[in-house]
C-alpha cells in the first residue's frame, strides 16, 4: 500500500507516492518566510529603534570615511587604502541584512525569494571572511609602522597594497562559493519557515530533507581555518608591536601607542567573538534560547560596522582633522 507524502516543490504541496520517493526530482522552493525573532514578535518595533540607529551610524560613519580618504591626497597611503576596504566592507555586510530585517519588523514582511535568500547566504559569509583578512592585512600595516618605519614606505607600496586588497578578496569569495551551491541542491520539503530574520546559512540549510553533513563540515573548516589563521597572525602582529611599545623611552609615548592598539585589538575582539558565537550556536548551542542566538547573529553584523568609523575613524587623528576642517569649511 502506497503512502502518500507531500513535498514542498515551488512553492506548492504536491503528492508523491513512496515508491517514487527515490526517482523523484525535487526543485527548490520559490520563496522562504523569515520569522524576525521567534519569541519576541510583539517587540519587533521596539528592536528595530536601536537595529535601525545602529545601521544609521554605520552607513554615515563608513560613507564619511570613503568620502574623506578620497578627497584627501594626503590621505592616499597603505593604512588609509585598507580602512576604506573595512568600510566598503561593512556597509556590504550590514546593508545585505538589514533593511529586509526591518521590512520585517515594521510592515511584517517575511517573504524572501530563494534566489535573494541565497545571495544573502553567499554575501554574509562571504564579507565576513574578506573582514578579517583586511584586519590582517590592517595589524601587518601597523606592524610595519611601528617596527619597522624607516622600511614601511618601500615594503607597503600601492602595487603591494592592491595585491594583498585583491587576495583578501579572492579568498573570500572563493572560500564561501560552495556555500550557495551546496544549498541550491539540497531538497525542501519539510517546511519554508526559517525562525530567523536573514537567511543565515546553517538556518536555511537545516530545513533540506537531505544529508547536510557536507554544508555542515565545510562551513566549519572554513569558519575555523579562515578564524584560527588570521586570529594567529593577528596574534603575532601585536605581541611584536606590543614588544616595540615597550621598548618606547617615555611613558607618554607608551601609553599613546598602546591606547591606539588596544582600541584596535577592542574591535577585533567585537568582530570575532558574536559571530564565532553565532556560528558555533547552529550547530551545537540546542540550549540556547533561539531568541538569545538571532540577536547575536544581527549583532555581529550591525555593531563592528557602527565601532569601525569609531574608532577607527575618529581616533584616528588625520581623518578626524579632516573632517572638523570639511565641517567648518562648510559651516563658514
Amino acid at each position: 500500500m502506497q503512502e502518500t507524502l507531500f513535498c514542498l516543490r515551488v512553492g506548492h504541496l504536491l503528492p508523491y507516492s513512496m515508491s517514487d520517493s527515490n526517482t523523484t526530482n525535487f526543485t527548490n522552493p520559490s520563496t522562504f518566510i523569515l520569522l524576525g525573532i521567534p519569541g519576541l514578535e510583539a517587540a519587533h518595533v521596539w528592536i528595530s529603534i536601536p537595529f535601525c540607529t545602529m545601521y544609521a551610524i554605520a552607513i554615515l560613519g563608513n560613507f564619511t570615511i570613503l568620502f574623506i580618504v578620497k578627497r584627501e591626497p594626503s590621505l592616499h597611503g597603505p593604512m588609509y587604502y585598507f580602512l576604506c576596504m573595512l568600510a566598503f566592507s561593512d556597509l556590504v555586510l550590514s546593508t545585505s541584512t538589514l533593511p529586509k530585517t526591518l521590512s520585517i519588523f515594521w510592515f511584517n514582511s517575511r517573504e524572501i525569494n530563494f534566489n535573494a535568500c541565497l545571495t544573502q547566504m553567499y554575501f554574509i559569509p562571504c564579507f565576513s571572511v574578506i573582514e578579517s583578512g583586511i584586519f590582517v592585512a590592517m595589524a601587518f600595516d601597523r606592524y610595519v609602522a611601528i617596527c619597522d618605519p624607516l622600511r614601511h614606505s618601500t615594503i607597503l607600496t600601492n602595487p603591494v597594497v592592491a595585491k594583498i586588497g585583491l587576495s583578501v578578496v579572492l579568498r573570500g569569495g572563493m572560500l564561501v562559493l560552495p556555500y550557495p551551491f551546496l544549498a541550491s541542491w539540497w531538497p525542501y520539503c519539510r517546511t519554508i519557515i526559517i525562525p530567523h530574520s536573514y537567511c543565515e546559512h546553517m538556518a536555511v540549510v537545516k530545513l533540506a530533507c537531505a544529508d547536510i553533513r557536507v554544508s555542515s563540515y565545510y562551513g566549519l573548516f572554513v569558519a575555523f581555518m579562515v578564524t584560527g589563521l588570521d586570529v594567529f597572525f593577528i596574534a603575532v602582529s601585536y605581541i611584536q608591536i606590543l614588544r616595540a611599545i615597550f621598548s618606547l623611552p617615555t611613558k607618554d609615548a607608551q601609553l599613546k601607542t598602546f591606547g591606539t592598539c588596544g582600541s584596535h585589538l577592542f574591535v577585533i575582539l567585537a568582530s570575532y567573538i558574536p559571530a564565532l558565537f553565532s556560528f558555533v550556536t547552529h550547530r551545537f548551542g540546542h540550549n540556547v534560547a533561539i531568541h538569545f542566538h538571532i540577536i547575536m547573529a544581527n549583532v555581529y553584523l550591525l555593531v563592528p560596522p557602527m565601532l569601525h568609523p569609531i574608532i577607527y575613524g575618529v581616533r584616528t587623528k588625520q581623518i578626524w582633522d579632516r573632517l572638523l576642517h570639511l565641517l567648518t569649511y562648510k559651516g563658514t
